[in-house]
């Protein structure tokens, strides 16, 4: 069976893939399947990939009751308050500038709309997510160095 795919088309996915963060997309109709990839090998992984995951970043421990504040509310409750920022893409979240500085946000704390709340590293790039309101940080959803996903709870507004 011979397969032919329009240029533009494979271009503009490809361009989808970047602008996303995504690393791969797959398009089925019928018995045809075509499977784009970034920064992967088309074929399965049996063995873990031969480099070595990025070190966690050395941050102060956040305040006590956050862990407990997190785990009492169901993460439907939480994606479902309007005060809740959602991670736009898939990547590593960061809470500081760099190790060992400040974090961007805390509990309590008053933050202006656009104000940086947190960074997250998606494909070597450091991305802002910005508060799109002002208000007072109610609950930080995630820890320094941990992988997050799109439309994941990060921060929560009110």
């Amino acid at each position: 069976m011979s397969l032919s795919f329009d240029p533009d088309s494979l271009r503009a996915l490809a361009n989808l893939l970047t602008e996303t963060g995504l690393t791969e997309i797959e398009l089925g109709e019928g018995d045809r399947t075509l499977r784009l990839a970034r920064g992967t090998i088309a074929t399965p992984q049996i063995a873990p990939p031969p480099y070595a995951a990025p070190a966690p970043v050395a941050h102060p421990a956040p305040p006590a009751p956050l862990a407990p504040v997190a785990m009492t509310e169901p993460t439907s409750d939480v994606a479902n308050n309007p005060g809740t920022v959602k991670s736009p893409m898939v990547g590593i979240a960061y809470l500081s500038p760099e190790p060992g500085a400040a974090p961007f946000i805390n509990v309590g704390q008053t933050v202006e709309a656009g104000a940086t709340l947190l960074l997250i590293e998606a494909m070597k790039t450091f991305n802002q997510i910005k508060a799109p309101k002002a208000g007072t940080v109610q609950r930080i959803m995630v820890s320094a160095g941990a992988p997050v996903e799109f439309d994941e709870p990060l921060v929560i507004i009110a």
